[in-house]
């Protein structure tokens, strides 16, 4: 089981990876294959800064709301390739980091005592 901090270490450097992965494998072609996981990195550092965990600068979104979140933005980007029709041009970032954003949260602590 991954604690509640850990899964905020990981979630920062997924946001940060989903951001900068198109000019780093290639794909910063403005299209949607670049917009996307850069969107959804940007969405998963803020919703990360508000959620109730450790590493959280406001406690606002309940756990169980953001690893929810989690798994349908990581759902949404590993299917992405197919369902927007950019496959040809690339694949393997979004489904690798989009299966790694369902695996996480299911395996993340829901029932944590958090100090703060």
């Amino acid at each position: 089981m991954i604690d509640t901090r850990t899964h905020g270490i990981i979630d920062y450097l997924t946001g940060a990876l989903l951001i900068i992965a198109p000019y780093l494998f290639g794909f910063a072609t403005g299209g949607i294959e670049q917009w996307l996981p850069q969107l959804l990195g940007a969405t998963t550092i803020v919703m990360s800064l508000l959620t109730r965990y450790e590493l959280s600068v406001a406690k606002l979104i309940p756990l169980k709301a953001h690893l929810a979140v989690d798994m349908a933005s990581g759902a949404l980007l590993a299917v992405s390739p197919w369902l927007f029709g950019f496959a040809s041009v690339i694949w393997w970032p979004h489904l690798l980091v989009g299966l790694m954003e369902i695996v996480v949260p299911m395996m993340t602590r829901r029932d944590q005592k958090l100090t703060f």
